[in-house]
C-alpha cells in the first residue's frame, strides 16, 4: 500500500517503533526470556516498515522525498522536519537491518540487567535513525547528542575489562566535538532565522546570509571537527580502538556499523551541502588526513595481537576511503564512498559479530590463543573466510565496488591520491588474511579449542542475512547505486558551478 498520508508518516514511524519498543519493555516484567522476544519482535517491526521505504522511493528523484514538515517549537523557531534522498535512504535502512541481528547476536552472552542492556539498544536505534531523517538542525543536533548517552552507557556497563575508561573517552570526545558544530548551527540560527536545512541551504547558495564570506571557513571547520571525531579522521581516532575493544558485541556492531557513519554522513550532507566553496578550498588537507589514515590504521591493525582491536583499527582505515571519496568532488567518488559506507557497515558489523561469538566461547580476543579452529569450528571458519574476503574487497563481494569507486573518483582528482589510496588495498588483504591464517589454519595450538561448539542456529541467523548482502551488494550494486546517483549529482552541482566560475575567470 502506498497512499500520501502513509508517506507522510513513514518516516515517524521507523524512528519511532524502537523507542515505543523501549517504553514497552520498561513496563513488561522482569523476565529475561520475554524481553529478549519483544525486543526482536520491535526491531524487526523497524526493519519491516524501512523497506516501504526503498520500495516506495522515486530513484531518479534528487531531491527530498517522505518529506513531514510540522512546526515544533514557536521561539526559536523549530520545525519537525523529516525526510530522506539516496544519501540517507540505506543508512536508515542499515541501521534497522543490523538492529535486530544485534538482539540475536546478544541473546545468550547478556545475563545482568537484561531488560536494561535492551532498551538502551532500542533507544540508540531510533537516535540513529532520526540523524539520517533530520531536516531540521535543532532536530538533527538532538539525535546526534542523544546517541551519546545509550552507546556510552552499553561501553560502561556491558563492556569489558577497561570499559569506564573507554565509555568516558568516547563521550568526551565526541560530545566537547559537537559544540563546535552546535555554535555553527546557532550563528546560521542568528543570520537566518530558521534552523531548517533545505532553507538555510538556499539561503547561503543565494547569497542572502549577511556575513558569511567571513564566517564560512569558521562554519565549515565547526561542523567538520564534530563529523572528524566521529567518523574518527586521524589523528582525533584514538578514542575508537578502545571504545570498540570494551564494547560488548552489540555495541561495537552498532558502533562501527552506523554511528561512524553519523561522521561521514554529515560531511557530505552538512559540509558539502552548506559550505560548497570552503569544502573546495579545504580539500586538500582532509584528502591528506584520509590518506593517512588509510595507510596508518592498516598497518596499526598489521601488527594488533588483538583480534578485536585488528578489526577496529581496519575501520580506521575503511573510513578514510569514505572521506577521500566524498572531497574528490567526483561522482565516482561521492558514490564509492556512500557504498563503502553502506558494505563496511555489513561487512565489519559481520566481523564483530564473528569475534563476539569467538569471544563467548573462550573469553578472550587474543590471537596466540587461537590456531588451526578450522578444524573444531568448520561453519564458524567458513562464514569467517566469506566476510573476510568481502571485507578485503573480492571481486563480486560488496567491498569491491565502493572501494574501486573511491579510487577511480581520487585519481580524477590526483593521481596521487589514487595511488596511495590503492596501497590501503593491499594492506586490508595482509592484515585481514594474515589475522585468518593465525586463527584458523594449522594445528590446533590450545586443546580447549578442540572442544569448542560450533555455530548454533541463532549465531547463524544473525550471520546468514549479512554474507547474503555482501554478496547482492556485490553482484547488483545497481540496487543501492541506482538512487544514491541522484542525490549525489545533487550535492555535487553547487560545487561544479563554482569551479565553472573559477575557470571562466
Amino acid at each position: 500500500m502506498n497512499t500520501p498520508s502513509l508517506n507522510s508518516a513513514i518516516l515517524t514511524l521507523v524512528t519511532f517503533i524502537p523507542l515505543a519498543g523501549a517504553l514497552l519493555l520498561l513496563v513488561l516484567p522482569r523476565r529475561d526470556r520475554d524481553i529478549r522476544i519483544l525486543s526482536l519482535i520491535v526491531s524487526l517491526a523497524a526493519f519491516v516498515a524501512s523497506l516501504h521505504l526503498p520500495v516506495h522511493f522515486h530513484r531518479h528523484q534528487a531531491g527530498f522525498q517522505f518529506e513531514l514538515d510540522v512546526p515544533w517549537i514557536p521561539t526559536p523557531n523549530i520545525h519537525y522536519h523529516m525526510g530522506i534522498d539516496g544519501i540517507s535512504l540505506w543508512l536508515v535502512v542499515l541501521t534497522t537491518f543490523l538492529t535486530p541481528l544485534c538482539v540475536l547476536i546478544s541473546w545468550a552472552s547478556i545475563h545482568e540487567r537484561v531488560k536494561e542492556f535492551f532498551i538502551l539498544l532500542l533507544i540508540l536505534e531510533t537516535a540513529l535513525i532520526g540523524v539520517f531523517t533530520s531536516l531540521d538542525l535543532f532536530l538533527f543536533y538532538f539525535f546526534w547528542e542523544a546517541t551519546l548517552i545509550p552507546m556510552a552507557l552499553l561501553i560502561g556497563v556491558w563492556g569489558h575489562g577497561r570499559r569506564v575508561y573507554a565509555a568516558v573517552k568516547f563521550f568526551m570526545y565526541t560530545m566537547v566535538a559537537s559544540v563546535f558544530m552546535l555554535a555553527a548551527i546557532l550563528w546560521l540560527y542568528a543570520k537566518t532565522g530558521t534552523f531548517d536545512f533545505v532553507a538555510v541551504q538556499a539561503a547561503i547558495h543565494n547569497g542572502r546570509v549577511e556575513g558569511f564570506a567571513a564566517a564560512g571557513p569558521w562554519l565549515f571547520l565547526g561542523f567538520f571537527i564534530a563529523f572528524a571525531v566521529k567518523v574518527p579522521l586521524f589523528p582525533v581516532h584514538t578514542w575508537l580502538p578502545d571504545a570498540h575493544v570494551e564494547a560488548p558485541t552489540a555495541g561495537s556492531v552498532l558502533l562501527a556499523g552506523v554511528l561512524l557513519k553519523m561522521g561521514t554522513y554529515g560531511m557530505l550532507r552538512f559540509d558539502l551541502g552548506l559550505f560548497p566553496e570552503q569544502s573546495r578550498s579545504n580539500a586538500p588537507w582532509v584528502m591528506i588526513l584520509a590518506l593517512i589514515g588509510i595507510i596508518y590504521g592498516a598497518l596499526v591493525a598489521m601488527v594488533q595481537p588483538n583480534m578485536k582491536k585488528l578489526i577496529a583499527y581496519s575501520s580506521i582505515s575503511h573510513l578514510g576511503f569514505v572521506v577521500l571519496g566524498i572531497f574528490s568532488f567526483t561522482q565516482a567518488g561521492l558514490d564509492g564512498a556512500m557504498f563503502v559506507m553502506l558494505s563496511h557497515g555489513v561487512s565489519t558489523g559481520a566481523l564483530f559479530m564473528l569475534a563476539g561469538i569467538l569471544y563467548e566461547r573462550r573469553h578472550t580476543y587474543e590471537i596466540s590463543e587461537f590456531g588451526g579452529l578450522a578444524t573444531p569450528l568448520p561453519r564458524y571458519a567458513a562464514f569467517f573466510l566469506f566476510i573476510t574476503l568481502a571485507s578485503i574487497g573480492l571481486p563480486m563481494l560488496n567491498g569491491f565496488i565502493g572501494e574501486f569507486l573511491v579510487l577511480s573518483g581520487a585519481f580524477r582528482d590526483r593521481a596521487i591520491y589514487g595511488i596511495l589510496g590503492a596501497t590501503g588495498v593491499i594492506w586490508s588483504s595482509c592484515y585481514l588474511l594474515w589475522m585468518y591464517q593465525r586463527v584458523f589454519y594449522g594445528k590446533v595450538t590450545h586443546e580447549v579449542n578442540n572442544t569448542l561448539p560450533d555455530l548454533n542456529r541463532r549465531e547463524q541467523a544473525a550471520l546468514w542475512p549479512t554474507a547474503i548482502a555482501a554478496l547482492v551488494m556485490g553482484v547488483a550494486p545497481i540496487l543501492w547505486l541506482g538512487s544514491i546517483d541522484p542525490a549525489v549529482a545533487n550535492v555535487l552541482a553547487p560545487i561544479a558551478q563554482l569551479a565553472s566560475k573559477v575557470v571562466s575567470q
